[in-house]
């Protein structure tokens, strides 16, 4: 089932050429004046025109910072140039936080529709393809490759559910996020938890929830040091080449069970931690940071059970017809919706030149616009799996500042925080296989320079 990721990347990668851009100039931070809506009544408030800024230098030093499509601007920002949270949600329009019951549900038909007809193609399948046999594992791995990426829309509502955005009806929302959630192996409350706290703590050093970087001293330590003795064993060039590759198995394969399970590229501060189990595996060293406290406990209990139904059916299935049958239904298919989720998270949160903040130099809205779109529309030419996935990758910044803005009203919202804070909405045009594969060369370990944390390449920036 490896072959399934590299299957739903190729699937993909034709679009790179044709649809390239320029990187984004370097451009100096400008404020635009909002209006501010009254909490107290009807009334519009216009906010102070803050003052002309000096004009700022390009003085951070971006030695051995190797640039993405963002072309070193993300690090050209300071810290005052963020707005406070109040003026970037008064330039969002009031109707993008307006849920819709019936629309959600009529997007969620059209995913439980699609899955439902790949999987009834699958199962006429196993009469002239047996799974057993070694010979149809490339038309398997193809199937799974198209059935998970199909399948990914069910994941991304099951995801909206967790944020409250699916419905105002909350036996409706958690009823549909329940069952999706148990469907993915994945416990539904424990993520609702652990997710919201990802968005709170969005490019956090010590208390981010997912794809937390290494830091190191110096070139010669963890991640950024085995990088180094594989270029020293194999060639420069081979040698990052095979970095890249075992951090995309890692990270595509690897990457989600290790992160249910151990809490794998999530916050050190909150110790070892497994969705399935609400106490800490291992003794936190902000205790009071824990990632289950209180009523989270039980949530995560009640959670196990629907996880635990699904995972019996499963190995039921198994026992029955066979695991070749079981995977080719749905093992492979899930590895792929699993490989879909850690590829948005990872590329939403990384690149060689978006760095990372320590607690004194970290707030919310600086975690949320670290965010960044990408060019999922492009990854075929008609915008097919883009739809599929509900948009999820191409408005995730306005997703990350507020996550109960559904997935129909985010389009309107990133129009509105781009139109108002030009310089600080970050899109990478990059094409996004040759994205994942320089996050995967590139973002090994971070340093400390100024204010921030930087992933170093020096020495390398030429093979990224």
């Amino acid at each position: 089932m490896k072959l399934s990721i590299a299957t739903t990347v190729l699937l993909s990668s034709y679009a790179v050429s044709a649809f390239q851009q320029p990187a984004a100039p370097v451009r100096q931070i400008t404020r635009l004046n909002t209006i501010a809506l009254n909490p107290f009544g009807n009334k519009k408030v216009e906010t102070p025109t803050p003052e002309e800024p000096e004009k700022k230098n390009d003085s951070f030093d971006m030695t051995g910072i190797a640039v993405s499509g963002l072309n070193g601007r993300v690090l050209q920002v300071e810290a005052d140039d963020f707005p406070e949270q109040m003026a970037l949600r008064a330039v969002i329009p009031d109707d993008c936080f307006e849920i819709d019951t019936a629309t959600s549900l009529g997007y969620l038909s059209v995913s439980v529709v699609g899955t439902a007809l790949c999987s009834a193609v699958g199962v006429a399948m196993l009469g002239f393809l047996p799974p057993e046999n070694l010979l149809t594992l490339p038309i398997w791995t193809a199937y799974s490759a198209v059935t998970g990426t199909v399948a990914m829309g069910l994941w991304v509502l099951a995801h909206e559910c967790g944020h409250g955005a699916f419905s105002k009806n909350k036996t409706i929302q958690d009823t549909v996020g329940y069952i999706m959630h148990s469907l993915f192996l994945v416990p539904y409350y424990s993520w609702q938890r652990s997710h919201a706290v990802h968005h709170r703590y969005t490019n956090h050093m010590e208390l981010g929830e997912t794809h937390v970087p290494e830091p190191v001293a110096s070139a010669s330590e963890g991640s950024i040091g085995a990088r180094a003795t594989l270029m020293e064993t194999f060639g420069r060039t081979a040698g990052i080449r095979m970095w890249g590759v075992l951090q995309a198995f890692l990270h595509l394969i690897i990457g989600w069970p290790a992160y249910l399970l151990i809490g794998a590229t999530g916050s050190p501060d909150r110790g070892v931690t497994n969705h399935y189990w609400p106490d800490p595996l291992t003794e936190p060293n902000q205790p009071k940071k824990e990632l289950f406290p209180g009523k989270w406990k039980e949530k995560v209990f009640k959670s196990d059970i629907g996880v635990a139904f699904v995972a019996a059916s499963a190995v039921v299935w198994a026992a029955c017809n066979g695991i070749p049958q079981m995977m080719a239904l749905y093992g492979g298919p899930l590895i792929v919706v699993n490989a879909w989720l850690v590829l948005y998270t990872w590329l939403q949160h990384t690149d060689v030149d978006v760095p990372h903040f320590s607690d004194e130099d970290h707030n919310f809205v600086k975690g949320a616009l670290h965010t960044i779109d990408r060019p999922y529309d492009k990854l075929d030419p008609f915008g097919a799996i883009n739809f599929l996935h509900h948009n999820i990758g191409t408005t995730h910044v306005a997703h990350h500042f507020d996550s109960s803005i559904p997935h129909y009203n985010a389009q309107k919202a990133t129009d509105a925080i781009k139109e108002a804070f030009p310089d600080l909405y970050f899109y990478d045009p990059t094409p996004v296989p040759e994205a994942v594969w320089r996050i995967c060369k590139g973002c090994s370990s971070v340093v400390k320079r100024d204010d921030k944390w930087v992933w170093d390449n020096e020495g390398v920036e030429d093979l990224l």
